[in-house]
């Protein structure tokens, strides 16, 4: 299909997380964005919610010499105030960034025309409904006022939305403007995720679920609404797994056209000639902030164990996570081991906690603190479901204990008041990471430590991980560099056991073996890089070109 390709001449891409570091889809931009722009040719433009307006935002790089008569003019027509730059990543794209303030006062109308147009039930919006729509809404009203003013119909031009959250954006672009191609891209079903999050059992009873009627008891209906509708009008409907086409398919009763699966850029990884000493500062760091709350000297023979991403208890598998770590403390397969494990997971922090910073200054102490499992106070410590976890499972990290726990429960940005250290700059220092994940549309955490010569644990119920079991044409194993633990909705005891299996092997291998599935976990990523998978993101620019076309000559 490559040689076969129209390639467009610009690419619009809108997200909520662009310049704006939230979660996974942030990663998904801003490391394709150097490979995207080589491999289209076009001119890639973002756009992302102008909300870091009169604060310091380092991702993002003004240039007030870029269009200022265009700005003067949408300004003018349409009340729309927008900032040009460039975003502060590997490629430096073009960024247009949208306030979106103005909108709020036509809210009803915008609504009400959604309705008219394509059947989009804002009625029972609530949250964050209103203020990503009026960033969508924005952001097309833009584009189009640059597309007539600075391209016009003689260039081939892509619209890419980025989750519910654009897809009313890509909607009116095809109403204003459908000769532009509208390509819209769920990294994950809002009815999926909230079937999850609340409780309930999604593979089990799957194909008995109906969206609509899902969104209807979930309270749901106008997030689901806007994905759905999107789906079924862009001129290219797209997702980022196998499995998350089968949940489209299922709940927005749209099958995706094009599975664009999300890979990495390898230069975040240090170069071989300091990655071990940067390996070596983080292992460092880690040990001593854990040894001043544990009250121990644990050295670097510590096996250091972690996982990280958004703070969904049971979507993330946290609490299998805990659950294994349980099975392998109680089992004593970790006697004569020193096993740390870290909970890289943003919650609600308070403060950094004082009583750990001063011990720090004093190099440390000869008791653990009170609390000795976490590095930051929280607003919520009673409420918090892994600090409730901890404290129900008994971890509380004795001074004989083997296997110990210590939550990070904060954003790890390099600014957190104890490590201030990057995810990334203490990832590289851990032994093993492990990600069950429940509910996982692709993993980019898994990919992300695996490209860090970390070996890595997922589950068959994420994306990379039945990515990983078709590369290897098995279901992989530690020996592999990632591990894939099966998992559905009855097999919580055997998952647990096989998780609790894998971390004893690791601790009984020797170094050589050990260097050998870090070696492993890094070829995985090597396969997985965006030269390698922005191939189906051309496809889809090829086919909505094609079938804006089409329906132009209609």
């Amino acid at each position: 299909m490559a040689n076969t390709r129209i390639k467009p001449d610009y690419i619009f891409s809108a997200s909520w997380e662009v310049c704006n570091k939230v979660g996974g889809i942030y990663t998904v931009l801003s490391t394709q964005a150097r490979t995207l722009q080589q491999k289209s040719g076009a001119t890639l433009v973002y756009i992302g919610p102008d909300i870091w307006q009169n604060r310091e935002n380092a991702l993002f790089i003004e240039d007030r010499t870029l269009y200022p008569d265009w700005i003067r003019a949408l300004k003018e027509s349409e009340s729309i105030s927008v900032r040009m730059g460039r975003w502060n990543i590997p490629g430096k794209p073009l960024v247009m960034l949208v306030d979106f303030a103005a909108c709020y006062d036509n809210r009803n109308g915008i609504y009400a025309r959604a309705w008219d147009l394509y059947k989009v039930d804002s009625l029972h919006a609530y949250g964050d409904y209103d203020e990503a729509s009026m960033f969508s809404f924005a952001a097309a009203l833009a584009v189009r006022s640059f597309y007539n003013y600075a391209i016009g119909p003689d260039f081939k031009v892509v619209y890419h939305a980025h989750e519910w959250m654009t897809g009313l954006g890509a909607l009116m672009i095809k109403h204003f403007i459908p000769q532009i191609a509208t390509v819209f891209t769920t990294h994950a079903t809002s009815i999926g995720r909230s079937i999850c999050g609340n409780g309930k059992q999604l593979y089990r009873y799957f194909d008995g679920y109906h969206g609509d009627q899902m969104a209807q008891e979930l309270n749901m209906e106008s997030k689901h609404s806007i994905e759905k509708q999107t789906a079924h009008n862009v001129d290219c409907f797209t997702t980022v797994s196998d499995i998350t086409g089968r949940e489209c398919t299922q709940l927005l009763e749209m099958t995706p056209h094009v599975i664009t699966k999300n890979g990495f850029e390898n230069g975040f990884v240090p170069s071989a000639g300091i990655f071990e000493a940067r390996r070596a500062e983080a292992r460092r760091s880690i040990l001593k902030v854990a040894n001043t709350v544990f009250g121990t000297k644990w050295g670097d023979d510590t096996q250091i164990i972690g996982i990280g991403g958004r703070n969904e208890f049971h979507n993330k598998g946290i609490d299998l996570f805990l659950d294994s770590l349980c099975n392998l403390r109680d089992s004593g397969k970790a006697d004569g081991h020193h096993v740390l494990a870290l909970i890289n997971v943003p919650a609600w922090v308070r403060e950094p906690r004082k009583d750990l910073l001063d011990a720090l200054g004093r190099n440390g102490g000869t008791k653990s603190l009170n609390s000795p499992f976490i590095t930051h106070w929280l607003h919520n410590m009673a409420e918090d479901s892994i600090v409730s976890a901890l404290v129900c499972n008994g971890w509380g990290n004795e001074w004989s204990d083997n296997v110990k726990v210590l939550f990070v429960p904060c954003y790890l940005d390099g600014n957190d008041g104890i490590f201030n250290k990057t995810y990334y700059d203490l990832l590289i220092g851990q032994d093993l990471a492990i990600f069950p994940s429940y509910y996982e549309p692709w993993g980019y955490t898994p990919l992300e430590s695996a490209a860090f010569h970390v070996p890595t644990v997922t589950s068959d119920l994420a994306g990379f991980g039945l990515w990983v079991n078709s590369e290897t044409g098995h279901d992989a194993d530690l020996a592999d560099g990632v591990a894939v633990v099966h998992r559905d909705d009855d097999n919580w005891k055997e998952a647990s056991d096989r998780i609790r299996d894998i971390i004893a092997r690791w601790l009984e291998m020797d170094d050589a073996q050990r260097d050998a599935v870090r070696g492993a976990a890094a070829g995985v990523a090597s396969k997985a890089l965006w030269k390698n998978f922005i191939g189906s993101y051309l496809d889809a620019y090829d086919m909505a070109l094609k079938t804006a076309s089409a329906k132009m000559l209609q």
